[in-house]
């Protein structure tokens, strides 16, 4: 059916069409585009006319809140809105306890949360943060003095805390992850942390052992003890006090000191 009409068109017309051309002619589906009119005419001789096609209008704009929301925000973005993810202790051997104060609790529980997060990343198992008893202090500072006493102001200053255990956790990689929140610390924010190291069987032997070898050192430095460059030595010092003009300092009544031979 469609070469009959490409035949029956080179007939009425010198120039041949392009199959392309009368596709266009013959059907047309828009695109999603703009809001504007839509006019395509084809390149055949007869001019044909297309209707003219409305695209349909946007649902959202960019600027729109729905429309930010349906964008798929990259993973790293997403963990910021979602908790911390943890890691299951398997032998619950406690390793580690931190202790974060502030006074301000928005400031603690942001720490907290990066806490945990880095906590994760280093494959320690992490539980809390543990909400402790709040430290609640009072002060009352008197205005003025005498008849005035009366004209007193009152402080109040209130501590948050919270509590991180570390559990199955190696003594290395917590001490890493210490230095870590040590390194990238928030402001107004306080640490306490209790570290446990754990030692096998015959640790008095271990100790004493290492006692032993660290003597041999201990005896030089004790030797050393008191004494700089550049001093006189004793029979210098003996020699010096029994001058007559020491003595006469003293009235003369200082005895002599014997010779250290």
């Amino acid at each position: 059916m469609t070469t009959q009409i490409i035949r029956s068109l080179r007939r009425v017309t010198a120039t041949p069409i392009p199959t392309a051309s009368l596709a266009l002619t013959t059907q047309y589906t828009p695109t999603i585009s703009p809001p504007f009119l839509c006019r395509r005419m084809s390149t055949s001789p007869f001019r044909t006319e297309l209707p003219v096609v409305e695209a349909p209008p946007l649902t959202t704009e960019p600027s729109s809140p729905a429309y930010l929301n349906d964008v798929r925000l990259p993973r790293a973005v997403q963990a910021v809105y979602l908790r911390p993810l943890r890691r299951e202790a398997t032998y619950d051997v406690p390793a580690c306890d931190l202790q974060l104060r502030s006074y301000s609790i928005r400031n603690l529980e942001f720490f907290s949360d990066f806490a945990l997060r880095a906590a994760y990343y280093l494959n320690l198992p992490a539980y809390g943060p543990v909400p402790l008893p709040r430290i609640l202090e009072r002060w009352t500072v008197p205005k003025a003095h005498f008849i005035h006493k009366k004209s007193q102001e009152n402080f109040e200053r209130k501590t948050h805390r919270r509590l991180i255990q570390i559990k199955d956790g190696h003594p290395e990689t917590v001490e890493i992850w210490l230095a870590f929140l040590q390194k990238h610390a928030y402001y107004g924010i306080g640490m306490k942390a209790n570290v446990w190291n754990y030692e096998g069987l015959g640790l008095g032997a271990t100790m004493e052992k290492r006692a032993m070898d660290m003597k041999g050192d201990l005896d030089q430095r004790w030797a050393l003890l008191g004494l700089e460059k550049g001093k006189i030595s004793a029979e210098e010092a003996i020699e010096a006090i029994n001058r007559e003009s020491s003595r006469a300092q003293f009235g003369g009544k200082t005895p002599r000191l014997p010779d250290t031979e």
